[in-house]
């Protein structure tokens, strides 16, 4: 493994900011793709997305938000209340499915009834993506309050030359990620979808220029890495906030080389392309397509594209339980793509059920035996 991809799964298997010690300013833990995490790096907090933890119940989450929520939120609650995710100075969650909005307000909530609780203060970021000047108008008014919640955490205000330099540098790091992202597409692969997952969430928790500077280094080094085999799978559905589902299927033989859930290729997909607020605005209205937002023709269309980009040879469809979306796409995607293809509902958080693992076993026994034929 090069040094670069040994720090950076390092990084990206914490759950706490390993950017810590290159940071004196505040840290933020946000939840959702839709926080404008430009202005927190402009007004000089570390951003930190917040992750679940599969194999810690959730007993503190459940209590306040019961069980009928998808796990993930539920588990985020968890890691808040129990201090997991080390010293936080804000919170801020995006509207981007109903668990996001509904842990917004059950932080808000609990701020107010239990101080003994001691959580930070807690913003909500609502972006639309319909595709409209008036949402473009709401999201720059939206952003206008953030901007001004982030300058009162900083204790500084967000001068506009700095936020521009933040919007390049965030716009720099999307680059080398859709780079590095190329490095799995190959034929051979040289990462891993387990690796290029993990690697994702590593730059999450570091300062930009941190992190902008280890993907470089790992690119510098991609004639290192060695080469990786599988059924190639594009796996769409739930999103996965941790790498345990990717281990799996690499355990049976698969090789994820893409995806449309926006803890992988959807985070980086979209450029802000201008460092302006009116474009930045833009950027977030129109990122997507994901599961909880996006029309089921909208959806199918960008999974054909992407799963042919990657040279795709099936497609797994991944729900886990509580999340309802993802299965409303599958037809119009298994359509779209042609591919051999598999959805597996109503999955554990972070797992693969039994009656998976051999639906899985079976689908890459028809592939490989097709391919050689």
């Amino acid at each position: 493994m090069s040094a670069a991809l040994a720090q950076l799964v390092s990084h990206g298997s914490a759950r706490t900011a390993g950017g810590r010690p290159h940071h004196r300013g505040p840290v933020v833990g946000y939840v959702g793709a839709d926080v404008p995490v430009e202005y927190l790096t402009a007004a000089g907090l570390l951003p930190l997305r917040l992750s679940g933890d599969p194999h810690t119940p959730s007993t503190a989450g459940d209590r306040y938000l019961g069980t009928g929520l998808d796990p993930a939120a539920r588990s985020i609650l968890s890691c808040l209340l129990d201090a997991g995710y080390g010293p936080l100075d804000g919170i801020v969650v995006s509207r981007d499915c109903e668990a996001s909005s509904r842990l917004f307000y059950a932080l808000r909530e609990l701020r107010r009834v239990e101080p003994a609780l001691a959580l930070p203060p807690v913003h909500l970021v609502d972006v639309l993506h319909l595709p409209h000047r008036t949402t473009t108008r709401y999201v720059r008014a939206k952003f206008a309050q953030f901007r001004a919640v982030a300058e009162t955490w900083a204790g500084r205000a967000i001068d506009d030359t700095v936020l521009a330099e933040a919007i390049t540098a965030h716009d720099r790091l999307r680059e080398l990620l859709a780079r590095v992202a190329a490095l799995r597409r190959g034929r051979p692969a040289r990462l891993t979808g387990t690796q290029a997952l993990t690697v994702v969430a590593a730059t999450t928790t570091l300062p930009v220029g941190l992190a902008c500077g280890l993907l470089e280094q790992l690119l510098a080094e991609a004639d290192e890495l060695p080469e990786h085999e599988g059924t190639r799978v594009f796996l769409t559905g739930s999103p996965h906030d941790t790498a345990h589902v990717y281990r799996a299927l690499e355990e049976l033989g698969f090789l994820v080389v893409g995806e449309d859930h926006d803890r992988g290729d959807l985070l980086h997909r979209r450029r802000t392309g201008a460092p302006t607020e009116a474009a930045l605005a833009e950027r977030y209205q129109h990122n997507g397509p994901a599961a909880p937002r996006a029309a089921i023709r909208t959806r199918a269309e960008h999974t054909r594209r992407e799963a042919a980009a990657c040279g795709a040879e099936v497609l797994v469809g991944y729900a886990r339980v509580r999340d309802d979306a993802p299965p409303w796409d599958y037809a119009a995607q298994q359509a779209a793509t042609g591919l051999p293809s598999v959805l597996l509902s109503r999955q554990s958080y972070g797992g693969l059920d039994h009656e998976a693992v051999e639906t899985l076993a079976a689908l890459r026994s028809r592939t490989h035996a097709r391919a050689v034929r």
